[in-house]
């Protein structure tokens, strides 16, 4: 199949790699140095409508499709993965409801959540239940035309700044594994819903990850997606979608980092002549290089592959599946190999935070992590099998 880009997307690209180098970049050390939640570039993906790449046009998105979102994701981690954050969280959060909602309750979040003006986050992961959906302890139980839910969340991004937050809770405890689970949208300043411990993290650190504290939170039934017992399948269709556009993210760091590394060798002198004439470092930049491209490549093919696909619970085959994994795989793999080589290229000035190589290391470790590390992608893929 093909995945060009279209003229369209070709311009997008352009134009978002320009707001990003003159209006995010300048920021990207404050931002990781303060670690706190960027206000100023929620405001800037407003303006420039970037929140709705993804979303149907009847709500007011752009509805660009997953691999245009990718594009977007990619140009902005270039320069500053904790904005792209922003965008990750925002299409993580927003995607059970595309999956699994109803139109009310499309009709009722979707118009503030195309444009921005409202922020959603995705509350599944406990502290022993990460990788294992299985071992979820928060419950949900019905309770007239409520469910009450208590429980408590780990790491989950932007919960503490999001006015909605889709919740995986157990609804049946009787049955085995990840079958009794189901999700639920969750409004902020729901009685009970609160915001307990703020992560001190190693990268994306202009990303907010918090615990959420659920105590008897009263959700209306008109809040479940898709119906009791229906989490895990939307919860494993949400995660093969979400995790190409984390590999776009670390496309991005990655081809940030080359991008700075090669500058720097060609600039800096050694023995009377550039560090980018030594053919040791030419050929740590040419294997660099392709796996960027590699990963960019995968990363734009499984975004092509999956955007064809209707927005539902309807399977998709087992070789899309195998494509999202792969990608996620192997550009979350490449975005750290590239930025260790860039840290190394760039010597003892790598290793200070004058330069922005050693904050691109940082950033880029998360992707092996979130959304499914890469042990779990290897699983995936050997299931596919």
């Amino acid at each position: 199949m093909s995945y060009d880009l279209t003229e369209e997307q070709e311009m997008l690209k352009e134009t978002v790699a320009r707001i990003a180098k003159e209006q995010i970049a300048p920021g990207a050390a404050l931002r990781d140095e303060k670690a706190e939640f960027p206000w100023d570039m929620v405001e800037l993906l407003r303006e420039n409508a970037l929140f709705g790449a993804d979303y149907p046009e009847k709500f007011g998105g752009s509805e660009m499709g997953l691999l245009s979102l990718c594009l977007i994701i990619e140009e902005i981690a270039k320069v500053c993965a904790s904005t792209s954050v922003v965008l990750l969280v925002h299409e993580l959060g927003t995607t059970p409801i595309m999956l699994a909602g109803n139109d009310e309750q499309k009709a009722r979040y979707f118009p503030k959540l195309a444009t921005g003006e409202n922020l959603i986050a995705f509350g599944l992961t406990e502290s022993n239940a990460g990788s294992d959906v299985s071992g979820l302890k928060t419950k949900a139980v019905k309770d007239g035309d409520d469910y009450i839910i208590n429980g408590t969340k780990t790491f989950i991004s932007h919960a503490d700044v999001a006015d909605v937050v889709c919740i995986a809770a157990r609804t049946d405890t009787s049955v085995p594994g990840p079958k009794g689970t189901s999700i639920f949208i969750v409004d902020k300043g729901t009685p009970g819903f609160s915001i307990g411990k703020h992560e001190d993290k190693m990268g994306i650190r202009g990303s907010s990850t918090v615990e959420i504290i659920m105590e008897d939170v009263r959700v209306p039934a008109g809040n479940i997606l898709g119906g009791e017992g229906l989490g895990f399948p939307i919860l494993m269709k949400t995660l093969d979608l979400t995790r190409i556009p984390v590999a776009s993210q670390a496309v991005g760091i990655a081809q940030g980092a080359l991008d700075y590394a090669v500058n720097y060798t060609k600039e800096r002198t050694q023995f009377g002549k550039p560090i980018f004439s030594f053919q040791g470092l030419q050929w740590m930049m040419a294997d660099m290089t392709t796996q960027v491209e590699a990963a960019r490549q995968l990363t734009y093919k499984a975004a092509s592959v999956f955007e064809k696909f209707p927005k539902n619970l309807d399977r998709v085959p087992k070789e899309a599946v195998r494509l999202s994994a792969m990608a996620k795989l192997f550009a979350g793999e490449t975005a750290m190999k590239v930025t260790t080589d860039a840290v190394q290229l760039l010597g003892g000035y790598g290793y200070v935070k004058e330069y922005p190589v050693e904050r691109m290391m940082r950033d880029a470790k998360i992707t092996q992590i979130y959304e499914g590390t890469s042990q779990i992608q290897k699983v995936v893929i050997a299931a596919t099998l």
